[in-house]
């Protein structure tokens, strides 16, 4: 049969009559995924013949857990979208975003997103997967991104999102010279009164924290690296902005637009532990051509 994935484990002695069910447990698949394998074409198999959850492993058993094929949104569309694979595996891609593509659709934007273009990729691949992006970045920013395959891989990476375990850094082109070298800005951001696009720090707003080390200084402008801790929306955009550096190009939190004609943001590093394949991985994307530019044409101004 056709399906997203599979996962196999051979039974060791540890696990030695061991129901499947506990044993899935452990592997982090939940009772709404076993539910979905037993009623939308799922199989559960041991020694490639179909058993129950109440089955008793034995060691040395092969046992197959084939997850349900996904189906994507009928409102999806294929498009060709321009966009590099860094990495790929059965469960996972990790993404370089070029500026000015949306993550995915919105009002604003039904075609042209990242989605669009995965699901043109997936198609073109024979892949049978539908779009689970795990980090989204905006329209303008640019860089790596993480994305799953499938439902149970999402899982998994939401988890690791919730407790702090994938970790991301970006750069970052902002107007005037930062005094301190390197700091911390924990502010809580919410969305701005009648706004339905803006946020900004107050005081009722979710807890942000947003780490920032100075690359290099210029006559007035810092080239500068951010680490979160949290995800909230806008969050790197609306921290600079509130300790009166906001970012080349963001005309939205008081950037202007004489560098560069969208918020001169990278997603530049990213890395994790890979659940399922369980190793580590690393990864980073060089700024984009519209940043590198940027960084010459302010090297070039006296300081």
């Amino acid at each position: 049969m056709e399906s997203t994935f599979q996962l196999e484990w051979k039974i060791t002695s540890k696990d030695d009559g061991k129901l499947v069910l506990d044993f899935v447990k452990e592997k982090k698949i939940s009772k709404r995924a076993l539910t979905d394998i037993k009623f939308h074409g799922g199989e559960i198999l041991v020694n490639d013949r179909h058993v129950t959850v109440r089955y008793q492993l034995k060691k040395d058993d092969l046992l197959t857990v084939i997850f349900p094929k996904e189906e994507k949104g009928s409102g999806l569309v294929a498009d060709q979208v321009p966009f590099s694979i860094v990495y790929e595996d059965s469960h996972c891609l990790v993404i370089n975003k070029p500026p000015f593509v949306p993550s995915i659709p919105s009002r604003d934007h039904v075609r042209g997103t990242l989605a669009n273009g995965l699901i043109h990729y997936y198609e073109e691949h024979h892949i049978p997967s539908t779009i689970h992006i795990v980090n989204r970045l905006d329209k303008d920013t640019s860089g790596l991104m993480l994305v799953a395959k499938h439902r149970f891989a999402h899982s998994l990476f939401s988890d690791m999102q919730k407790s702090k375990s994938i970790h991301r850094s970006y750069e970052a082109f902002v107007h005037g010279v930062m005094e301190e070298q390197k700091g911390t800005i924990s502010s809580p951001i919410g969305r701005k009164k009648d706004s339905i696009i803006e946020r900004e720090v107050c005081d009722d707003g979710q807890s942000a924290v947003t780490h920032f080390k100075v690359l290099r200084s210029y006559k007035d402008r810092t080239h500068v690296k951010l680490v979160l801790e949290t995800g909230r929306t806008h969050q790197i955009r609306v921290h600079l902005s509130s300790i009166g550096h906001p970012l080349c190009g963001d005309t939205l939190y008081g950037g202007n637009q004489l560098d560069i004609n969208r918020q001169a943001l990278h997603s530049s590093e990213l890395s994790f532990w890979h659940p399922l394949l369980e190793k580590d991985l690393c990864f980073q994307a060089k700024l984009p051509e519209d940043m590198e530019k940027l960084a010459k044409r302010i090297h070039l101004k006296r300081k």
